[in-house]
């Protein structure tokens, strides 16, 4: 199939004849001459002048000399040889370039010379490639691969109809695979920004889903994949790499892990059905504190968040704590739906678009949990980014929440999922960067919690130093009702 691109359409450029009627051809008409009329027969006249001739101008005639006979030298016929083929050069290389534009309806008016290289290897691999049958489907779609590669930008990407298909189904939050968040981070160590894998470019674990395969293993966010199924990461993107850790449930897959820069060793994770369970609640300190751990942000965890804080604040309980750790962000209208469970009004976070523009998205109304008296504590670390970060962002600079933990992932921009027409996959792309209420781009920084709380690297079984933290900032006590 051929890439459909703006095309533009021209009417007729045929002019009405001398006598003002159209004519198709656009050439002149001539109109019969008029009668004969009798009388003297008048002394011969000049032909006549079309009327598309230019004026003429009268010279007298002189005497005929005899006519010389014409010789031609051969530098003057090696010069008219030379002319005559670049004339025929040129209207060669005119023809070509009329032929191309005509070749290739869609082609924007004035970008010919641009797209020109495109469409001469297009034309060439499926008019002259003598290796195989081409499929021109796939050379589309990897033509449309390569464009957005070219953008260097890790959050964007061509998805082939399968790929395409299976990423919805992610979205969904049910899909075959071992649970956890990938992305990546530079070899300086920090994160994001690179998008083909290398010595530069780490692949590494976010974070592990709760329950899933990946976390049973003992995946740890921080850890560096850098083998799967004995096969380098290198030279792939993310989303290759996402696609290769997953499959059917059943299989296994050996990632090859380095952690804290160490000797790398190898862990074998057994794929299954992840159905992410997003929302998870349970009361603190003797059930004065309730605890709400979101862990996605779907449409249906932003309605089960809304539930749980309705059943905390009818409960009586003024103190809540929100645990973003570990969650890899969603959609932005569930951020803001969530965000809106505390923020009475005003804006929770801006957008702003290629042409620089920024929109303002406002706190939904009717928050169940906006009063002030109700003290908030929202844990971050760095497995916390994009709707996550949207949410404690909106929290910190409204002064509505605490944030307590590590510096969050820094994720600052938005994607759109655009489907491809005749079955062709479809793409993400990033429309947008997301600023904070304060209108700050955390994009490779994150949120600087308000209170920095150290993670050793070896925590015992059973302890939280986070939630610890938050609990004393509270009034509680982290060693009551830690499991209920």
């Amino acid at each position: 199939m051929t890439p459909m691109l703006p095309t533009e359409s021209g009417g007729s450029t045929g002019e009405p004849n001398p006598t003002g009627e159209p004519n198709p051809t656009g050439e002149p008409t001539l109109q019969p001459d008029p009668a004969p009329q009798p009388g003297p027969t008048p002394s011969p006249a000049p032909p006549a002048r079309p009327p598309w001739a230019p004026p003429a101008y009268e010279v007298p005639l002189g005497p005929l000399a005899p006519a010389a006979r014409a010789t031609i030298r051969p530098i003057h016929l090696a010069l008219m040889v030379v002319a005559i083929l670049a004339g025929a050069a040129l209207f060669l290389s005119g023809f070509s370039l009329g032929a191309r534009t005509a070749g290739n309806p869609g082609t924007p008016a004035g970008e010919e010379q641009l797209w020109g290289p495109f469409w001469d290897t297009y034309h060439a691999i499926t008019e002259r490639y003598a290796g195989g049958e081409v499929d021109q489907k796939k050379l589309v779609e990897g033509a449309i691969d390569g464009m957005v590669k070219a953008l260097g930008d890790p959050y964007s990407s061509y998805l082939t109809p399968e790929e395409y298909r299976q990423t919805l189904e992610g979205i969904s939050g049910q899909f075959e695979g071992i649970g956890a968040e990938i992305g990546t981070q530079k070899a300086d160590g920090t994160d994001g920004g690179c998008s083909e894998l290398g010595p530069d470019c780490h692949l590494i674990v976010v974070a592990p889903l709760d329950g899933s395969p990946a976390e049973k293993a003992g995946l740890r966010p921080g850890d560096v994949i850098e083998q799967i199924d004995g096969a380098s990461v290198g030279g792939l993107t993310v989303d290759e790499s996402v696609r290769r850790v997953r499959g059917p449930k059943g299989t296994t897959v050996t990632l090859t892990i380095s952690r804290n820069g160490g000797t790398p060793f190898d862990v074998a994770i057994t794929r299954d059905v992840i159905v992410q369970k997003e929302v998870v609640t349970r009361t603190l300190a003797a059930g004065a504190v309730g605890y709400i751990r979101l862990t996605g942000f779907s449409d249906n965890a932003a309605n089960d968040l809304v539930r749980a804080v309705r059943d905390g604040v009818t409960a009586g309980r003024r103190s809540l704590i929100l645990d973003l750790r570990g969650n890899p962000g969603g959609f932005v209208t569930a951020a803001r739906k969530i965000a809106s469970q505390f923020i009475a009004s005003g804006p929770i976070y801006w957008t702003e678009d290629a042409q620089g523009n920024q929109i303002e998205t406002d706190a939904e109304s009717g928050g169940l949990a906006t009063d002030p008296s109700i003290r908030l504590i929202v844990l971050i670390d760095k497995g916390s980014a994009s709707a996550s970060e949207i949410v404690a962002g909106a929290l910190q600079d409204t002064g509505r929440a605490e944030l307590v933990g590590e510096p969050s992932f820094g994720k600052g921009t938005v994607q759109q999922w655009q489907p491809l027409e005749n079955d062709s996959g479809g793409f993400r792309l990033t429309i947008a960067k997301w600023l904070t209420p304060d209108k700050r781009w955390i994009h490779h920084t994150g949120l600087v919690p308000d209170v920095a709380v150290t993670v050793p690297e070896s925590v015992p079984a059973g302890s939280d130093p986070i939630l610890d933290k938050a609990l004393e900032l509270l009034g509680g006590r982290a060693s009551l009702d830690r499991a209920a």
